[in-house]
């Protein structure tokens, strides 16, 4: 599928204390961003949305953070996050 150029209306800017995935954003490949959109399809190119990152340390920090919220679900209180590294 192209990229018919309606996505810059969807796209989402980078969190600031938490990952893209983990605040709920999600990527397009055809269109190389990442949007706010509650669909599993890219309303611009129609291409399926990925919604869990690519690779593994990434994928850890996520299980983390989820687990992390989880158990901040069931216990009441906040547990803070383990600080993001910045890309090289």
């Amino acid at each position: 599928m192209v990229c018919k150029g309606i996505c810059p209306r969807h796209r989402a800017s980078k969190p600031v204390y938490s990952g893209r995935y983990a605040s709920g954003q999600k990527r397009c490949q055809g269109c190389e961003l990442f949007i706010k959109w509650d669909g599993l399809w890219c309303p611009c190119c129609g291409i399926r949305l990925r919604l869990h990152p690519r690779n593994l340390t990434d994928k850890k920090r996520l299980a983390l953070r989820s687990k992390q919220k989880n158990k901040e679900i069931e216990i009441g209180q906040k547990i803070p996050f383990p600080p993001l590294k910045a890309p090289n």
